[in-house]
């Protein structure tokens, strides 16, 4: 499952890095929301007295399909050994997935790593306190 010509990915220990594939169906948060889901958007509209918004419901239907076998996956197969790993599709959303949401802050992270932060010429930080708060801050800098 490697391009040809490339080396295995390794570990810090030199183990070879191995496939696993994240089963969401069996976090709490996945059994909570496919167990409550309906029952949530009915007291919320009724209290409300209006239907949620669309973009809210696809929402909760996107990360209950998301990382599922049954809703869609790629199979892997390595060329070398005939080893294969079945990778399901993710939403790719990003209010309500932990996992989507995770793989783009990691993402977004790395890009201002590599291409955002080293083409600035100062990267400096600053933090003010409004004038109310600062009696309440230690007055010796040593803190």
């Amino acid at each position: 499952m490697q391009a040809i010509g490339r080396q295995p990915h390794r570990a810090p220990d030199g183990a070879p890095v191995h496939y696993a594939r994240h089963r969401p169906e069996q976090t709490t948060l996945y059994r909570l929301v496919q167990q409550h889901a309906a029952t949530f958007f009915a007291e919320v509209e009724a209290a409300a007295g209006a239907d949620l918004p669309q973009f809210v419901k696809d929402e909760f239907d996107a990360f209950l399909e998301c990382g599922i076998l049954a809703h869609g996956f790629l199979r892997l197969r390595c060329g070398d050994c005939g080893h294969d790993n079945l990778v399901a599709f993710s939403c790719k959303r990003r209010g309500f997935c932990p996992s989507c949401g995770a793989r783009r802050m990691a993402q977004t992270a790395a890009h201002l790593v590599d291409h955002v932060i080293p083409m600035c010429r100062c990267v400096s930080g600053c933090c003010r306190c409004p004038s109310r708060c600062a009696c309440c801050w230690p007055r010796s800098r040593n803190c």
